[in-house]
């Protein structure tokens, strides 16, 4: 079993998730008492979130890139950045360190193609929807992307930082979460990708007429699949 080198923190709520998936994952597939060989590094995401908010991802790239550094160091084998924003910034990180990355975009759309979809409603934080470099991900592997018109970017991009990274679950914002997804799904999309590693906290499979992909549940299953196949 490989070690996996976790750069959680953002936010430490979806963090503890990829521990918990990661860990009964592990349980299910060896039995007894198993549990995943794995290093945790928790950055402070009050400084993260500043960095995207003034746009100075350079520096946000470089810091997440000396967390990478000190998991190899410690041991990791490949790393897993607990977050689908973060990875705008892959490159500095890559760039630091000799060991292999998980990207969260490449495992999601390889579920995806699985399943057979050709088109997918993306939900994130605002970078993510708005961006290129999470969608192109998706559409280099052939997967068009909707995503939510301004005024629903704006809101679901609200509820992502001032509720669900701080463990706040509200009905309301479960309610709004459904009405947009039934807008993209009126809209052509076939399956809805849940693009930040909070969303899953708040949306759930019953409350999409679409399948959902957990980016979350996705990523950390293929650690996982990485961690024990080699």
């Amino acid at each position: 079993m490989q070690t996996i080198g976790l750069i959680g923190g953002m936010s430490w709520e979806s963090s503890a998730e990829y521990y918990r998936i990661i860990n009964e994952e592990v349980k299910n597939r060896l039995g007894g008492l198993h549990s995943a060989k794995c290093l945790l590094y928790s950055v402070d995401f009050e400084m993260i979130e500043r960095y995207q908010a003034e746009g100075e991802w350079e520096k946000a790239g470089k810091h997440l890139g000396d967390v990478a550094l000190s998991l190899e160091k410690g041991g990791a084998d490949f790393i897993v950045i607990c977050t689908n924003t973060m990875h705008k910034v892959i490159e500095y990180v890559e760039e630091k360190i000799d060991i292999p990355i998980l990207h969260i975009a490449e495992a999601t759309a390889n579920q995806i193609k699985k399943s057979n979809i050709s088109t997918v409603g993306l939900l994130g934080t605002k970078y993510t929807m708005e961006q290129e470099f999470y969608k192109s991900r998706l559409e280099s592997n052939g997967i068009r992307v909707l995503i939510p018109n301004h005024s629903e970017r704006e809101i679901i991009n609200k509820v992502i930082f001032e509720e669900l990274c701080l463990g706040n679950i509200q009905q309301s914002s479960r309610e709004y979460y459904k009405k947009v997804i039934k807008n993209l799904i009126d809209n052509g999309a076939e399956g809805i990708v849940l693009g930040c590693t909070e969303i899953g906290l708040l949306v759930k499979p019953e409350d999409s007429d679409a399948p959902l992909f957990d980016t979350t549940f996705i990523h950390a299953i293929e650690s996982v699949n990485m961690a024990l196949n080699n």
